[in-house]
């Protein structure tokens, strides 16, 4: 029926079982999508999901892993509440600093952006660069 499946309190190394439903393994029988559990073969239903939570704090799972999965951290720290905090009273005590904050968070994000747009062309052009990279009118300016 393609229902929700949840599992809990994982450790940081998955059972095997589980690799055919992380890399999405199915093969057509017929008119039905399959796929391969273990020693068991079983019809696949596109609005499967598969939900798998941790205690463990800081999880380090294999790159393998990180790939096949989307990773979501719900951890709470202090810092971040008292960020939260301080945020929703400055913004009732002073709206302006709050605006002005705000500001700044999205101006420090887009200077971060084209910061990494200057450093991948930068890259690209010394990776492209032909001879000696000081002659390179470019790239030197």
């Amino acid at each position: 029926q393609g229902l929700p499946v949840l599992i809990e309190n994982v450790p940081e190394v998955l059972d095997p079982l589980l690799e055919p439903l992380l890399q999405k393994a199915k093969f057509k029988a017929g008119n039905m999508i399959m796929i391969r559990l273990g020693d068991s073969t079983v019809e696949y239903n596109e609005d499967f999901r598969l939900f798998i939570t941790t205690k463990l704090p800081n999880p380090h799972y294999s790159p393998e892993i990180c790939v096949q999965v989307t990773l979501l951290n719900f951890m709470v720290t202090p810092d971040g509440l008292q960020d939260q905090m301080l945020g929703i009273l400055v913004a009732k005590e002073e709206p302006e600093v709050e605006k002005k904050r705000q500001n700044l968070i999205i101006e420090s994000a887009q200077s971060k952006a084209q910061l990494k747009e200057i450093e991948d062309k930068i890259l690209e052009l010394l990776s492209n660069s032909k001879g000696n990279i000081l002659d390179d009118e470019e790239l030197i300016t």
